[in-house]
């Protein structure tokens, strides 16, 4: 575990926010690396104070914890964002309403965060003033690309008015809207008035394709992947073609993965994608198990026990390195209480008041890009390592990452990889009275609860208070 909301983080006095959501993560001179981290506490939950904002966790080369500080305050509402070329953290606030000061209710901005505090954060309303899904900027060219968390929502695209990656990148450029054809062709509408004051912009977009509830969003190696959360689907577009598919339908919660929320792309390619909502599980996407055109889901890893029922799986990234990566349990259960962190916000003294929210790493191995591993695209080297009590799970080689080329169908859960016994758990260790399933530092590793072989080797969630 890295960060329990309200809980000191290891090493430090500082306390870890509530509901932490969206993360990145950016390299340090000295082989360290920074975790950035958006927390979603909403201004209905605080009686209109904004209580939410971003922070960042710093490791050190070995991985240990060397500190934690906000990067983000006086804001609300903070999901998903993004890191950019030039190392800065792009905070999305989800609520748009009528707030009337900058940072306070429904303002519906993006956020620009120095991940190392020493610069204050600014809003970039260039890139659009709305319910904000994420954000992704693409390395290669600078631009924005940004999903919206509405029913009607659009998928937006923003271009700088300049061609270079600099800090200045988002001060001003063009927002347009993306169009999909019948036959997949993607083309772009151009939204007049960024800011929405005269019409909300899918309003002013209202030609351009609607992707509801607009939610994860990733670009790598020229594939632009993003998920909708109202139809459960899992999207991608070739940049350079300008063609667009769906990869994952999981209409009418097909399984294993529905409930969809966020997703990452790991430096391989691989594609992760996190639930919001039933399950709660991580699902590695990949070619269909019949070397069909389709696409299959695994199942990676899940978040059980009641610590974690009225939570959502959130914030998927990963370190710099791709051999850790990150995900929370936005209102997984912890041992301070809400209402001790956010005092506008009283969920009682009880179980339900404890919702706080839990930060984990995940350690792998996970699969390397060609570039890492001389061309052959194996696994990070690592030993087994014990996933719970007396219990090893061998390292396996993990599928191909998916390649948007072709129609995607939906796999059934039968092509997932199976093992055999009984499941593997590990219980969070290290807090006194933490017993079996109750806490969240409880995950379940194996097919049928949560399958790991696809996912390549060894996954393993432990607390770093401590360490």
């Amino acid at each position: 575990m890295v960060a329990e909301g309200g809980t000191s983080v290891a090493g430090t006095d500082r306390p870890w926010p509530l509901f932490p959501d969206g993360k990145g993560t950016v390299p340090t001179a000295d082989g360290g690396w920074l975790l950035a981290c958006n927390h979603e506490v909403f201004d209905f939950q605080s009686s209109l104070i904004p209580r939410g904002g971003a922070s960042t966790v710093a490791f050190g080369a070995e991985g240990r914890i060397t500190g934690s500080w906000p990067i983000l305050e006086g804001s609300h509402s903070n999901s998903r964002g993004a890191m950019t070329p030039w190392g800065t953290w792009l905070s999305c606030q989800e609520a748009h309403g009528s707030g009337e000061r900058v940072g306070g209710d429904g303002a519906g901005l993006v956020w620009e965060c120095d991940p190392s505090g020493e610069r204050p954060a600014v809003p970039r309303p260039a890139l659009g003033v709305r319910t904000h899904g994420s954000v992704a900027v693409d390395p290669a060219d600078g631009r924005c690309y940004l999903t919206e968390a509405h029913r009607d929502g659009r998928l937006y695209r923003f271009t700088p008015a300049h061609g270079g990656l600099t800090a200045d990148s988002l001060a001003a450029g063009t927002l347009e809207a993306m169009v999909v054809g019948p036959d997949g062709g993607v083309s772009w509408q151009p939204v007049a008035d960024p800011t929405g004051t005269v019409a909300p912009t899918r309003v002013q977009a209202a030609a351009a394709t609607v992707t509801p509830m607009g939610g994860g969003v990733a670009v790598h190696d020229g594939t632009l992947w993003f998920t909708t959360g109202l139809d459960d689907r899992v999207h991608a577009v070739d940049l350079g073609a300008g063609r667009h598919r769906v990869v994952w339908d999981g209409t009418r919660r097909r399984r294993p993965l529905a409930g969809i929320g966020d997703l990452a792309v790991a430096p391989s390619g691989d594609v992760f994608v996190v639930e919001d909502r039933g399950d709660m599980e991580v699902v590695l996407l990949g070619p269909a198990a019949d070397g069909g055109a389709g696409t299959a889901a695994w199942p990676f890893c899940r978040l059980v026990g009641d610590g974690h029922r009225l939570s959502a799986v959130t914030g998927p990234c990963f370190d710099p390195s791709g051999s850790r990566m990150y995900v929370s349990s936005l209102r997984g259960r912890g041992e301070a209480l809400v209402r001790d962190v956010v005092p506008e916000l009283d969920w009682g003294d009880g179980a339900e008041g404890r919702h706080v929210g839990v930060t984990y790493e995940v350690t792998g191995p996970f699969r390397m890009p060609e570039a890492a591993t001389g061309g052959n695209g194996s696994t990070v080297p690592a030993t087994t390592t014990s996933v719970g009590p007396g219990t090893t799970v061998p390292a396996t080689t993990p599928p191909a990452p998916p390649t948007p080329t072709s129609e995607g169908t939906v796999a059934p859960p039968s092509t997932a990889p199976t093992t055999t016994g009984p499941p593997p758990t590990t219980t969070g260790a290290g807090t006194p009275g933490r017993r079996g399933n109750r806490g969240p530092g409880t995950a379940t590793w194996g097919t049928g609860a949560a399958v790991l072989a696809a996912g390549g080797a060894v996954v393993a969630l432990r607390r770093r208070r401590g360490r």
